[in-house]
């Protein structure tokens, strides 16, 4: 229904409007009585079988939502009806800003892709720990994903870091720091080996001081190269943060099936969806090849074969995003079917 019926629809609507419409709908829809146990009951398993348990936490499948769909923390509660094993909300700022100017999200329908330059567009920090006060359900896994602002020089962006992850710790399960967007002027030399080391550092630091301590995860480019990525499993030894997310998206136009002026007119932005799956499993793979530390798997992954490529090449969850956009509510546990039945 969703692929033939609704998809069409809202893909005729620009894709940010799209967005905020399908937001509103979700959340007034569940404000009728018994819509989210009905959600729950077609949309989730009744007894999933991918249960995992990762820096203490029970996740009950593999299968999270990556950061960016729900920036602000507006839809968690309900999205997590849809089956999701875990979901991350960010990224996150200190400060609220608007992002960068519109229209600043592009689909590709041919590629399965999409291409944005939002540029951390979000409320702040503030007004996110506002609503996750609001959180229902603590036993579901959520996490922060934290950036810093973009008039925060580079210099200063450790303290930008620290606010939100002070401000975040008794709200999130985890944290990722994110310093591989493509759409923040200069943000990706933070993944240089100094300036990241400190920063990370800094947070494991911080992070011993409080009795519950939450895993920090880093996420990571698509497009480092084998010597960067070397320098990254290094950085990770060294601070002995918790874990990776591989991959973010990528900076390339390789290999598309979008012409190439329609491309160029769309201009700079992050590209997601199949398009990147394929860098995102050979980063992974080389990764593992590398470290024990755990990873989270995200980019192009769609379907059950999507995601176990993942978990084969060294991942133990995976995220999604541009497909769940693509492939509709039914996605997550389509997945996780799959998923059991290759494991059966």
């Amino acid at each position: 229904m969703y692929k033939s019926l609704l998809r069409p629809l809202l893909f005729r609507l620009p894709p940010e409007r799209a967005h905020h419409f399908t937001f509103n709908l979700v959340k007034n829809l569940h404000k009728l009585p018994g819509f989210g146990a009905i959600t729950r009951q077609k949309f989730s398993q009744a007894k999933p079988n991918q249960a995992l348990e990762l820096w203490g936490l029970e996740f009950p499948n593999r299968v999270g939502l990556a950061a960016g769909f729900d920036k602000d923390g507006k839809l968690f509660n309900e999205l997590f009806n849809y089956g999701f094993g875990f979901i991350e909300v960010g990224t996150v700022t200190p400060k609220a800003q608007p992002g960068n100017p519109q229209p600043r999200m592009f689909r590709l329908p041919a590629d399965e892709g999409l291409i944005n330059r939002m540029g951390f567009n979000n409320e702040g920090v503030d007004a996110l720990v506002e609503r996750l006060k609001k959180r229902k359900n603590k036993d579901q896994i959520l996490g922060g994903n934290i950036g810093k602002n973009k008039s925060t020089p580079n210099e200063k962006a450790l303290d930008d870091y620290l606010i939100c992850f002070k401000k975040l710790h008794p709200w999130v399960d985890y944290f990722v720091v994110n310093v591989s967007s493509p759409n923040t002027p200069n943000l990706r030399d933070l993944q240089e080996k100094e300036p990241l080391k400190r920063i990370l550092n800094a947070l494991k630091k911080e992070n011993s001081t409080y009795k519950n301590p939450k895993p920090i995860l880093l996420k990571i480019a698509p497009d480092l190269t084998n010597a960067q990525l070397d320098d990254i499993v290094e950085i990770v030894e060294d601070t002995g943060i918790d874990g990776l997310i591989a991959t973010n998206t990528t900076i390339s136009r390789d290999h598309l099936n979008t012409p190439e002026n329609t491309v160029e007119a769309i201009g700079a932005g992050g590209l997601s969806g199949k398009p990147v799956r394929e860098r995102s499993t050979e980063v992974i793979r080389y990764l593992r090849q590398r470290t024990q530390s755990p990873i989270i798997a995200v980019g192009g992954i769609f379907t059950a074969k999507d995601a176990q490529e993942k978990l084969a090449a060294g991942a133990q969850l995976v995220q999604v995003y541009t497909g769940f956009i693509y492939e509709g509510p039914g996605m997550v546990k389509r997945i996780n079917q799959g998923l059991k039945l290759q494991s059966s």
